[in-house]
């Protein structure tokens, strides 16, 4: 089993793994509003009984649906689920503009605080030290308890967390795309700088989007939808041979594909993967991916068959 990760250089510590909201109440994935409610709620109570508690969301997803949904089941549950969510910049024009956000998240996810917030990406018009300061404003005032960001670049992030600094408030997180098909966080400085200043990466997307679970390829199921047009699975067949050792491996400890994708990401040091999942068996699944361990021999073996992600293309902002 791996061990518990902390959540940067707070004592919070959680299981290395959370679970991503993106799809609930976005119909660009194909969500069903009929359905759709019961099923997040499977996924939720699935989770936390496997001792899974870190969940993401953010403002933007489904149009603020996702909060309105993760809320819901939160307060229905009386859990003591970890809330994370998203302030979104381009659709503002002023740094003041981070207090109502706030506020419009705590409405729809129904609850007086959120464990986390973080500054969806960094290209806005909005000064650096200006958000960060309405984010430190928002810590003392009781509304937050932790700031994070997300796609992040190590000199955005060094920035972002010298601006906290000042104001006695430490970043705790970098949420960015990392996965065995983008390692770009580990050649890119990110990663170095996060475990430098002592800051959780987030990983979103660890699946590839689903790329990294053997459902689809030459002779497997075929990509419909909006996933094929991304470019992960327009270059699918290169990915097959790394596919075919992640089965192989995961046959050797009654694991799938994706599930050995997800615990060689969580076993990375300062790394916390967070998949999503449509239903209760999915969320299952993939809380189940870190109660094995890998060998060092499979750790390499993966290492090596993946190597040539670790430049791969640019972070998906919309995430």
């Amino acid at each position: 089993m791996l061990p518990d990760i902390r959540l940067g250089p707070t004592n919070r510590t959680f299981r290395p793994l959370g679970l991503g909201t993106w799809q609930w109440g976005d119909r660009y994935w194909a969500f069903d509003p009929e359905e759709g409610p019961r099923t997040a709620r499977e996924a939720f109570t699935a989770s936390l009984a496997e001792g899974v508690t870190f969940f993401d969301t953010a403002e933007v997803y489904g149009g603020g649906k996702s909060e309105e949904i993760l809320g819901q089941v939160y307060r229905e549950t009386a859990s003591d689920a970890f809330i994370a969510t998203k302030f979104y910049p381009l659709a503002h024009i002023r740094a003041s503009s981070v207090e109502k956000s706030l506020d419009d998240s705590l409405e729809r996810l129904g609850v007086e605080k959120v464990g986390l917030y973080q500054v969806h990406h960094p290209f806005t018009i909005l000064r650096n030290e200006a958000i960060m300061g309405r984010l430190a404003d928002a810590v003392r005032s009781g509304k937050v308890e932790y700031v994070g960001v997300s796609n992040y670049r190590q000199r955005q992030l060094r920035a972002a967390q010298r601006a906290l600094a000042k104001r006695g408030i430490p970043l705790v997180s970098n949420q960015v795309h990392y996965s065995l098909m983008h390692r770009a966080p580990e050649t890119d400085g990110v990663l170095d700088a996060c475990r430098e200043l002592d800051i959780t990466l987030i990983a979103y997307s660890p699946l590839a989007q689903g790329a990294l679970t053997g459902k689809y390829g030459p002779g497997r199921g075929k990509v419909a939808g909006m996933r094929r047009f991304r470019a992960v699975f327009r270059g699918l067949k290169k990915a097959m041979p790394l596919v075919e050792a992640l089965e192989d491996i995961g046959r050797a400890h009654d694991r799938s594909a994706a599930q050995v994708a997800l615990n060689w990401l969580a076993a990375q040091p300062g790394v916390m993967p967070i998949p999503g999942a449509k239903d209760g068996r999915q969320a299952t699944e993939n809380a189940r991916s870190i109660d094995f361990a890998l060998t060092p021999d499979e750790m390499k073996r993966i290492d090596r068959l993946s190597r040539r992600y670790r430049k791969h293309g640019p972070p998906l902002v919309g995430m």
